[in-house]
């Protein structure tokens, strides 16, 4: 479907492009699911990380991601305190409904290996390095240890 409107061509296309790796990540073929996922995952990420860091990640999202990326979102009051891996899977596990506990955990793995390939490697190394060391385990290996590479060279 083209809109005529490069911009919109473009953002629909990569959006397109963002979900398909997420279904092969989520080993399904349906796309709603995908989306839901994305959407759960990116807004506990974006609450999480505080408002500074949201905005630096949404920087770097195709603009319709962007879009659902800060649907309804309120910075005040923000960072959320999540330090363990369990609130942080409750709050994903919140927002899917019908989902399983195992999905909800494989959908944040999903996401955080997403991430890792789209946006800036160094964006992703900083997100995983501001998250308590259970929340850095959603992340792929190659980013957990570069984060705490550099945590560790600033100490």
């Amino acid at each position: 479907m083209a809109t005529g409107l490069d911009t919109f061509d473009t953002t629909i296309q990569e959006s397109n492009l963002w979900l398909k790796d997420l279904m092969e990540r989520l080993g399904t073929y349906d796309r709603h699911h995908a989306y839901s996922t994305l959407r759960a995952v990116l807004h506990v990420l974006r609450d999480r990380i505080g408002p500074d860091n949201a905005a630096h990640l949404g920087a770097q999202l195709p603009m319709l991601i962007r879009g659902l990326y800060y649907e309804g979102w309120r910075p005040s009051g923000k960072p959320t305190k999540e330090r363990h891996d369990a609130q942080f899977l409750a709050r994903v596990h919140d927002l899917l409904p019908g989902a399983d506990e195992a999905e909800a955990k494989a959908g944040i793995h999903a996401v955080f290996d997403l991430l890792s390939k789209k946006i800036d490697r160094g964006q992703a190394v900083k997100l995983a390095g501001i998250l308590p060391k259970e929340l850095r385990d959603y992340w792929p290996t190659f980013i957990q240890t570069a984060a705490q590479t550099k945590s560790s060279a600033v100490s």
